[in-house]
């Protein structure tokens, strides 16, 4: 039996229930742990390559490898693994590409010929007050696909605060496919679609309250973006992702996606091979130049914040910075505790702005006596303080253990790639720099930590796209 603490939340005259539930781990495993709900995700991922996502203070835990490979799902065995080794992070969210690849690995992932189906989706987002306002854009969307007699392969996912408009990607013919690629055709159909129906979205669009997110269609179809998958919660709102027909629109209710009595469609599945052929021809026609950068136009936030595939800026300046101690002085113990040190207390006074020596070391915890059971240490030019018994950094009165790293940053951004191979790849990297510039710290923040921030696993430990100013 689930179990709910309730938060009385309004939207005014919006037909939004009157609460918003606050659901508790053991809940959400007992949900993924359903055998119903295992089917319904499993058969969905299959072929797909999955994402997790567990909540975090301050930044997303965004999981897309496990043990330096895809993470993907092919049976129960698979489910109940990943959720199994992943739950000391409580994962929440469960996420697939619109593409299935016909192996998963790190090659095929990165490579469209790979692919050989591809889900098209219609992205329609907005504030959650606006949900009924969405559903008419959804319900435009599903018109102007009958239209070009593409119905019984449709179906929508309530995502959350959004829903995706998505056609079967068995309504496509294996010749079709192969001819154009899937992705293309894909790609397409939704720019296609969303090209004729801009006016009247804009419509409905313009009416929207728009709280706190605008309200939009979009094509978000590329090579590795990913959807929430049927049954999953959403990332921070205590709502399952349900799927249901176009024949539902107009009876939709936000109250199907309550997780202790969500109304799930499993017609999902339901298709007619080849429907989709001529749609697909016309947008094709239309847009003859459907190349993987040309669709969708992104956001350069949207990109950014996605470089990293999810790891988050505390990780990259604890590994960093545990390298750059490293570097220095060769103490790999140390070398643990200063990089978690320093991480904490970079985020902490990006929050709060600079403050006094040892002003952090009270701020963050207890008054610590006059006798000052800690000291300091220098780390090129800059001092942080230690633990004058075991000699480990601390910061609050906390010692920063390396068994403390392990498990905050060591084990997070394994989830992505071998730990072993970014520390070997970081140390390669910063290798390159004077040694002056892992002294100085500000100038290892400006040029050696802050060009790499957002696109460390791209730039650092694959190595690829580094400017030549970098290291000079």
């Amino acid at each position: 039996m689930l179990t709910f603490r309730l938060k009385i939340f309004s939207f005014h005259n919006y037909n939004v229930p009157s609460c918003i539930l606050f659901v508790d781990w053991t809940d959400i495993k007992r949900h993924y742990e359903s055998d119903y709900v295992a089917k319904e995700i499993i058969d969905y991922s299959k072929s797909r390559w999955v994402a997790l996502e567990a909540p975090s203070e301050g930044q997303r835990i965004f999981i897309r490898y496990d043990k330096g490979e895809p993470l993907s799902i092919k049976d129960r065995a698979d489910y109940d693994g990943i959720l199994q080794r992943f739950s000391h992070l409580k994962p929440r969210t469960i996420y697939a590409t619109a593409n299935l690849y016909s192996v998963l690995n790190l090659q095929s992932v990165k490579n469209e010929t790979s692919i050989i189906r591809t889900t098209p989706a219609f992205d329609v987002d907005g504030s959650l007050e606006d949900y009924k306002l969405i559903m008419k854009v959804a319900d435009i969307i599903v018109q102007e696909l009958d239209r070009f007699k593409v119905s019984k392969s449709v179906y929508l996912i309530w995502s959350g605060r959004g829903v995706h408009v998505q056609i079967n990607e068995n309504a496509f013919s294996d010749d079709l496919l192969k001819r154009y690629g899937p992705l293309r055709v894909a790609r397409s159909v939704v720019e296609f679609i969303l090209a004729r129906t801009h006016e009247e979205i804009k419509k409905i669009a313009a009416a929207a309250k728009n709280s706190d997110r605008e309200l939009k269609a979009e094509n978000k179809m590329d090579v590795e973006r990913v959807f929430t998958v049927p049954l999953s919660f959403h990332r921070f709102l205590d709502y399952v992702c349900v799927a249901f027909k176009p024949n539902e629109i107009n009876d939709f209710d936000i109250a199907w996606a309550d997780p202790k009595n969500y109304r799930h469609n499993a017609s999902w599945r339901d298709c007619v091979i080849g429907e989709a052929d001529e749609l697909a021809l016309k947008a094709l026609q239309n847009h003859p130049k459907a190349e993987p950068n040309e669709y969708p136009i992104k956001r350069e936030t949207d990109v950014a914040a996605r470089k990293n595939e999810g790891l988050g800026r505390f990780q990259v300046m604890g590994l960093m910075q545990a390298a750059r101690y490293y570097l220095i002085k060769g103490d790999i113990k140390k070398a643990k505790s200063f990089g978690l040190n320093r991480a904490i207390f970079y985020a902490w006074a990006k929050r709060y702005g600079p403050v006094k020596k040892g002003g952090v070391q009270k701020r963050l915890g207890e008054e610590t006596t006059k006798e000052e059971v800690y000291g300091f240490e220098k780390v090129g030019n800059e001092e942080a303080p230690i633990d004058k018994g075991s000699g480990l950094f601390m910061i609050g009165n906390k010692v920063q253990t390396p068994e403390d790293y392990d498990r905050e940053i060591a084990m997070r951004i394994n989830a992505f790639v071998p730990y072993d191979k970014a520390w070997e790849r970081t140390l390669k990297y910063m290798s390159r720099f004077p040694k002056e510039y892992l002294e100085d710290q500000r100038l290892f923040f400006e040029r050696v930590y802050r060009p790499v921030r957002d696109s460390f696993l791209e730039k650092v430990v694959e190595e690829k796209e580094l400017d030549e100013d970098q290291a000079s």
